[in-house]
């Protein structure tokens, strides 16, 4: 007799088990993601058992929520994106030193994902939180990684994620973008001024890379419009000094 689910439909169907409470504010029942997938309750039972034995997953009284090997892949995820220590530690300084969230961000093989911030996890209405990065053309930290690139590359990257608009402000042009971008470099810094977020403005800097894997990193701050319009030169000087003083990151080796 065949399993519920098994060869590649059960890994697809996992993996959707795996975002479904990724994406959840709290713990979800069985049923539910029966619901979600589409499947038998018995089928979602028969891809829990496996998830739940490797620690990806965890049951409570409430549902499932994710387990502690998803710590460990984060991190694992953040090392070979080149998140050391020295560059972890220095989020909650740069938080302090300015008053302002701090975050840190990589692109790599295509991507952009935000690596880390000093945002509560709490805050679910943040704008800005770690995880894939989609409105690179619409934040700071994506222009400046985007203005690391070759032109043929930035068009692939753009062409693939979009430009979508998100406010009356956000740049929804190539050619415009492009204009942007030389700007950045002319600067050495990027700003978004609410093309993400109405309510938000984000500054972003570059950090040098050694580049053998591809990998390319910015550090950036955001704070409501409000406030950096009253503290924009305090701000920008704060984060272009820590970026320039920070040595070279890159992934490790073996």
């Amino acid at each position: 007799m065949a399993s519920p689910a098994s060869g590649p439909q059960s890994v697809d169907r996992a993996l959707e088990i795996l975002d479904a409470v990724a994406d959840a504010p709290g713990p979800v029942g069985a049923k539910a993601l029966a619901r979600r997938l589409g499947c038998s309750l018995s089928t979602v039972y028969h891809l829990l058992g496996p998830l739940i034995a490797r620690g990806h997953l965890v049951r409570t009284g409430d549902g499932y929520a994710p387990g502690p090997r998803v710590a460990v892949l984060h991190r694992s995820f953040q090392r070979h994106l080149g998140l050391g220590p020295r560059l972890a530690e220095l989020l909650p300084r740069l938080r302090r030193a300015t008053g302002a969230e701090a975050y840190v961000t990589a692109y790599r093989d295509g991507r952009i994902v935000m690596l880390d911030s000093t945002v509560p996890v709490t805050d679910s209405k943040h704008p800005f939180v770690p995880g894939p990065e989609t409105r690179a053309h619409a934040t700071a930290h994506g222009k400046v990684l985007l203005a690391a690139l070759p032109r043929a590359a930035r068009r692939r990257y753009l062409a693939e994620y979009g430009m979508a608009r998100f406010t009356d402000r956000t740049i929804t042009g190539a050619e415009r973008f492009e204009a942007e971008v030389e700007r950045v470099r002319g600067r050495g810094y990027a700003v978004s001024v609410g093309e993400a977020d109405p309510a938000y403005t984000c500054l972003a800097a570059a950090l040098a890379d050694q580049g053998a894997d591809g990998v390319v990193h910015a550090l950036s701050l955001s704070l409501p419009t409000a406030d950096f319009r009253r503290r924009h030169g305090e701000l920008r000087a704060a984060l272009v000094r820590t970026a320039r003083r920070l040595p070279p990151v890159s992934p490790p080796v073996g």
